[in-house]
């Protein structure tokens, strides 16, 4: 039966699009780009194209989609992590660095961040922001694939990913990958849009994504498409208790999670 594209997926149907073992997209070479099954190559390729069209307009959309209180969530998810001076952080799915950004400020100048995304053209985007800071931890820039991070084992003391594990093929080993380089003791921190608690707010706010942020992404950022596959990837995406269920599976322990205006993101926290 197709998806329906104007609500949320019931736990019968949300299961139907993650393995047997929890969390992660069908097994096999299939994946989900939105309410699309396609092949996990084609997904991978659509992600970088998808970003390659919202570059320019990434930081500026989200302030104006969020009401900008994606600054706020941003905010308190990175105090989660509890950084110290002179700690090293990798920012999985960096992008233009707002999260790299606010650890940078925690750390002095005696730390580091290392941003490290699949999509050139958002690195790009964000590279003026990261050069402006003064006193703060340096910002280091790598692109490279999520599910194969080219640092060595336990090389980080922090770890933290931002609206970004959506996009990732395989979901799982994305964060397999991010337990692999952590410092034992080392923190996880990963926010992601989930679900609304309230009935009556969730559908105000599944109006407001299915029908005025396409019509925004099509107006502002010349892309309906772009504002589109968000608001499906979002309903695709595993309730809090399902992913925190995934990072024990991965070897992380101490899973705690916390929700963010009636839950539409939930910032998840995690130890090595």
């Amino acid at each position: 039966m197709p998806l329906s594209r104007k609500t949320w997926l019931n736990d019968s149907q949300r299961r139907r699009q993650i393995d047997p073992a929890g969390l992660d997209p069908v097994a096999g070479d299939e994946a989900f780009f939105g309410f699309e099954r396609v092949q996990a190559r084609e997904k991978a390729a659509r992600v970088v194209k998808h970003f390659d069209s919202v570059a320019a307009v990434y930081d500026f959309m989200n302030t104006l989609l969020s009401f900008g209180i994606h600054h706020a969530w941003k905010r308190a998810s990175v105090r989660m992590l509890g950084l110290q001076g002179g700690e090293r952080v990798l920012d999985v799915c960096g992008g233009t660095g707002d999260l790299a950004i606010l650890a940078a400020r925690r750390l002095g100048p005696r730390g580091q961040v290392v941003i490290y995304d699949i999509n050139r053209a958002m690195i790009e985007a964000g590279i003026h922001k990261a050069r402006s800071l003064a006193r703060s931890a340096p910002i280091r820039h790598v692109q490279g694939d999520a599910e194969v991070i080219s640092f060595p084992d336990c090389s980080f003391d922090a770890a933290m990913v931002g609206f970004g594990i959506r996009n990732v093929v395989r979901m799982r080993q994305g964060f397999a990958e991010m337990h692999r380089v952590l410092k034992p003791g080392g923190r996880l921190m990963c926010l992601e849009f989930s679900r609304p608690v309230w009935p009556v707010f969730r559908a105000l706010y599944d109006l407001y994504s299915f029908y005025i942020m396409p019509f925004l992404g099509e107006l502002i950022a010349g892309s309906r498409k772009a504002y589109t596959h968000l608001p499906e990837s979002i309903r695709m995406f595993p309730l809090p208790h399902e992913l925190a269920d995934m990072l024990r599976q991965v070897g992380f322990s101490r899973v705690d999670y916390r929700s963010f205006t009636n839950g539409i993101a939930v910032a998840h926290l995690a130890l090595k």
